[in-house]
């Protein structure tokens, strides 16, 4: 399960659980939109509260992410999870906006939202 907060041009994404292909398709939707309307965001993923995620979700966040590379100014992810953190990494592989890895979600937040 997701939950996702639009605040500007912020993406606030917490996943509770296991991330499925339902909750990602949710989010494109959110970020598609926030773009197209708004132009640029940034995305904070609070998941720290994640209990895994399928296959499928992350070959669909490798076509997203490059299909937006030029999109996003920045991506948060708030995890304690060391595999979690090493995927992230894989996204600076397919996008432009500068990418960091917390374990502070206050921390995380302070720096996706500042310019």
């Amino acid at each position: 399960m997701i939950t996702i907060e639009l605040q500007n041009h912020l993406v606030n994404v917490a996943v509770l659980g296991q991330f499925t292909l339902a909750d990602f398709k949710e989010l494109e939707e959110a970020v598609t939109h926030k773009i197209k309307f708004e132009g640029k965001v940034s995305l904070l993923f609070d998941l720290r509260d994640m209990t895994g995620s399928t296959v499928d979700v992350a070959w669909e966040d490798i076509q997203f992410t490059r299909a937006h590379r030029f999109d996003m100014w920045k991506i948060a992810i708030v995890t304690e999870n060391r595999f979690v953190s090493w995927t992230a990494w894989l996204t600076t592989l397919f996008s432009h906006a500068k990418t960091q890895v917390f374990d502070d979600y206050n921390l995380a937040r302070e720096w996706v939202s500042a310019f």
